[in-house]
């Protein structure tokens, strides 16, 4: 088989729609290339058609996989954090969409950390004289925004204590502290007295209608079960490492371009619409078979609910929700929540990589909360390989010998 498909193939080999390949390309499930012989056409990976065809056919799924190995392609990992039903989100059994009408993301961290009491997000404060001081202050003199952030919980997991043998409680008012200073990080105000969505909006010059909004948007987008990121912070919890560390792993997982950093690739989609117009960006995309991205979801394959929600509460301009009305004609694939961040920060004029920022801020508690989680099991995170190189031949002594 040649190691490329066109659409039509891939269609056919596994069966469905062309929107369903689309929604795979788009979650990086197939890998897809412009046709070097019709540019408004592209081609498929078919390794990876295959690999899906195969995945089929064993009729293998997630309720199937054993629960206590990290075996297969989808590891299962017991948690009581966040789970699915019905189409929609929940935080430890309360719908998160209910939840984001009014809870702020501090009543968030609550739920998710079953905590105690309410956490508050202070403002960054290190002791004179420690060791993480002198890199933090140096880090601290950058713009706000994304170096700076992850500068800072470099320099912190430099020098910042193991997990263990320390208690739940401690281990929450470092988290509430990280997440107070990731957001300062990113451009939020010093006024701690005040809840963190309002900190955003007036570290960024906005109303409080935007801290409206801000405040349920982080609420919505706090955690999403064992993402990628989650699954990172737990390894990296399962050994004993810093909270900050914890974070750093999980958020530097958070920033690929098919996970947490979904919303720049729609904001690159926003800029061609308002450059050439929606009509002529979706034909264009449509015709050479590429996904649209912010576009279906997997997990809510009849809508995403947060999105949903989100958008309910603001109209975004005229040329994206044009866009919007054609893709979701044309392929039948909803807005995910991606679109609806990068709807709301066009729609208000945010700081370019304020899409970024809000959901990073969001999903770090939802971080903290799988690195605490995964710390109450004690145990580490090791997966075997399964090896599919070439066949190995043991060693002879006699000729070991010779050599010596």
């Amino acid at each position: 088989m040649a190691p490329w498909m066109t659409l039509e193939e891939a269609r056919d080999t596994l069966g469905v729609r062309a929107q369903t390949i689309y929604a795979y390309v788009s979650r990086g499930r197939i890998g897809v290339e412009p046709d070097p012989q019709d540019s408004r056409r592209s081609l498929y990976l078919a390794d990876d058609v295959k690999a899906l065809v195969r995945r089929k056919e064993t009729g293998r799924t997630r309720e199937t996989l054993a629960t206590t190995t990290l075996f297969g392609a989808e590891p299962s990992i017991p948690t009581a954090i966040a789970t699915f039903s019905g189409g929609r989100p929940f935080y430890r059994g309360v719908d998160v969409v209910e939840l984001s009408e009014t809870a702020t993301l501090e009543d968030a961290a609550r739920l998710l950390w079953n905590a105690e009491q309410t956490p508050a997000f202070p403002r960054p404060s290190v002791a004179t004289g420690s060791p993480a001081a002198a890199p933090l202050s140096v880090v601290a003199a950058l713009p706000a925004g994304r170096a700076r952030a992850f500068a800072e919980l470099a320099a912190l997991t430099a020098t910042a204590h193991s997990t263990r043998g320390r208690v739940t409680r401690v281990l929450i008012e470092e988290s509430a502290a990280l997440v107070g200073r990731l957001a300062v990080a990113f451009g939020a105000s010093t006024e701690d007295h005040l809840p963190l969505h309002e900190r955003l909006a007036r570290g960024w010059g906005q109303p409080r209608a935007v801290a409206a909004l801000l405040r349920k948007t982080l609420v919505l987008a706090a955690d999403h079960e064992i993402t990628s990121s989650a699954f990172s912070a737990r390894i990296t919890a399962s050994t004993g490492a810093s909270l900050p560390a914890c974070l750093l792993a999980g958020l530097t997982t958070f920033s690929g371009p098919l996970h947490g950093d979904a919303s720049g690739r729609v904001r690159a989609l926003f800029d061609e619409v308002e450059r050439d117009g929606a009509d002529a960006v979706v034909d264009r995309y449509l015709s050479a078979a590429m996904p649209l991205p912010g576009f279906g979801h997997h997990i809510y394959p009849d809508g995403d609910p947060r999105a949903v929600s989100l958008m309910a509460d603001f109209k975004p301009p005229r040329a994206i929700a044009r866009l919007i009305e054609r893709v979701v004609a044309l392929t039948g694939l909803p807005p995910s929540m991606d679109v609806a961040l990068a709807a709301l920060v066009a729609r208000h004029r945010l700081p370019a990589d304020a899409g970024f920022a809000i959901f990073a801020i969001a999903r770090s508690v939802g971080l903290l909360a799988h690195s605490m989680e995964q710390l109450a099991t004690a145990s580490v995170i090791r997966p075997r390989g399964r090896y599919t190189g070439p066949t190995t031949t043991p060693a002879d002594p006699r000729k070991a010998r010779r050599r010596r």
